[in-house]
């Protein structure tokens, strides 16, 4: 029987599902649930590492039998070893792993047992009940970037890294899979839009607006970029495209005397931006171009100073005032947060 690459192959598997080792189940899982086109090349390469330390604890055990005590033994342990790298010499040992490194084996792990309770081979998923033993600081909490260090940045950078950042800030693009990667032909600077035919998710794979800002950067771009295909061509390759700006950046960072942060946080500045100028989050969402609504709350910073706002005009003796003494709401509905159209 010919299947789909998006169709998942069946369990072959000539046994009772309380039988299947997790070696098996992981196998499967990468098979089926990793690759690419369900998955991104990048995210099936961290999940085959992951899963070489996953099948060195629990590879000859059955799915069935993995607890949450087990997974979180994995995990201590796992915190403890060091980091082993090949050399011509050897093996050699540095310093422990990462919390943020096993934090990612324990999502795998958590996706992979995820799977196994849709196909039923499994009631429900041990690792909801394992709490990290370590607490992560700043971990994938984005950065808001002000008008004022975006001045700065843009003074001390080389002109398309310039344009790199006004584009981000007004349009939301990523960083790697849309804008480095982006072809002359996907502008069309007459009627304000891109076109992303390739992105992240489904809902990215989309027409962008652009405001006039980004409509200057893009002209200064095609302007600086030369002949060629590439709206960013490599400085170092013939014919191919910039696959990384992360060194110029953090030469602007430094120069600008800003802390370092990652570019793509410009995206986490652009929603926070539409935020503040009082576009409802359901458009924020559309403009981010995500399909998960509970992603606006990573990319969103100005939700919590609205929220400090309202706090402070709480009226703790409201229940003992008469009507005549009521606090009068502001003139203007709001909370003051939203910028003036």
């Amino acid at each position: 029987m010919d299947f789909s690459p998006y169709q998942s192959r069946p369990l072959n598997f000539a046994m009772e599902p309380k039988q299947v080792t997790f070696n098996e189940w992981a196998d499967f899982f990468l098979e089926n649930y990793s690759k690419p086109p369900i998955r991104e090349p990048k995210t099936h390469a961290a999940n085959l590492r992951a899963n070489v330390h996953l099948k060195r604890a629990f590879a000859t055990r059955r799915l069935f039998d993995v607890t949450a005590d087990d997974i979180e033994l994995f995990l201590r342990e796992r915190l403890c070893q060091r980091i082993r790298t090949k050399t011509t010499n050897g093996y050699k040992e540095r310093g422990t792993v990462k919390p943020a490194t096993v934090h990612q084996e324990l999502r795998v792990l958590r996706r992979m047992f995820n799977v196994a309770v849709r196909k039923k081979l499994l009631p429900s998923n041990p690792c909801s009940c394992v709490e990290f033993p370590v607490a992560i600081k700043r971990f994938f909490k984005p950065h808001y970037v002000t008008w004022s260090e975006q001045e700065r940045i843009e003074q001390h950078s080389p002109r398309y890294l310039r344009n790199i950042v006004r584009i981000l800030t007004e349009t939301g693009l990523r960083i790697n899979k849309e804008l480095l990667s982006m072809r002359k032909d996907q502008l069309d600077i007459a009627n304000a839009t891109v076109w992303i035919p390739d992105s992240k998710t489904e809902n990215g794979v989309a027409e962008v607006p652009l405001t006039p800002i980004a409509v200057d950067a893009f002209r200064s771009q095609l302007s600086f970029a030369g002949p060629g295909d590439w709206l960013f061509p490599s400085p170092r390759t013939v014919g191919q495209y910039c696959k990384s700006v992360k060194r110029v950046w953090r030469t602007a960072l430094g120069k600008a005397e800003v802390s370092y942060f990652r570019i793509y946080d410009l995206r986490s500045t652009y929603a926070t931006r539409l935020s503040a100028g009082g576009v409802a989050d359901e458009w924020v969402v559309q403009l981010l171009r995500q399909g998960n609504s509970d992603v606006f709350k990573k990319y969103s910073q100005m939700k919590l100073a609205m929220k400090r706002e309202a706090l402070e005009k709480l009226n703790r003796r409201a229940n003992e005032m008469r009507v005549s003494e009521a606090q009068s709401a502001p003139l203007d509905g709001g909370f003051g947060t939203v910028l003036v159209q």
